[in-house]
């Protein structure tokens, strides 16, 4: 089975018949036609899948969706903030051809050393962070204008020119 990436967190209960608002990482309008199934759970490894009966797009980072068997205020509440997980493909088709998650397994070139493919993409306020792995460690590289020089979508790079010293807090024993 393909892996899963994450793709929202539920943010807030809509309603009292069980509608939770989920604000994704697209870039664009989605009412995720084709996920038969979404993921949740916070740990990558204990995802369980639920099953929609109704999507409805709110806006570009906003979607609602009513779960199946969830059909109560209470029981919508048990979902806020989990992550929520669909398969690479599934979620590669559905975003904007811009979005960060289409950056999945680019490889991160800094100063012509390849450090690695990103494995996730996590969207802040303010910038995106690259999740790499470096020597068996977790490395986030943020993404913004200061340190971003190209993006070669035919050969899948990524080339920033990171601060001194920025790989040293991860990989520094």
């Amino acid at each position: 089975m393909e892996s899963p990436v994450r793709i929202a967190v539920v943010v807030a209960v809509h309603g009292l018949a069980g509608d939770l608002l989920l604000q994704h990482e697209l870039g664009r309008r989605s009412d995720f036609k084709g996920v038969e199934a979404f993921l949740l759970g916070n740990d990558p490894a204990r995802l369980l899948p639920y099953f929609p009966v109704s999507v409805k797009a709110k806006s570009d980072s906003e979607t609602l969706v009513r779960f199946e068997g969830v059909d109560t205020r209470e029981k919508a509440k048990a979902f806020l903030r989990k992550s929520v997980w669909i398969p690479e493909a599934q979620a590669r088709s559905l975003a904007a051809k811009n979005a960060p998650l289409q950056l999945l397994d680019y490889h991160v070139i800094d100063r012509d050393k390849d450090l690695g493919p990103v494995l996730e993409v996590v969207e802040m306020p303010t910038q995106a962070l690259l999740r790499l792995e470096i020597e068996g460690k977790e490395v986030l590289i943020p993404l913004h204008r200061d340190n971003l020089l190209s993006i070669d979508h035919a050969n899948k790079r990524v080339v920033v020119e990171l601060p001194d010293g920025l790989l040293d807090v991860y990989l520094s024993p």
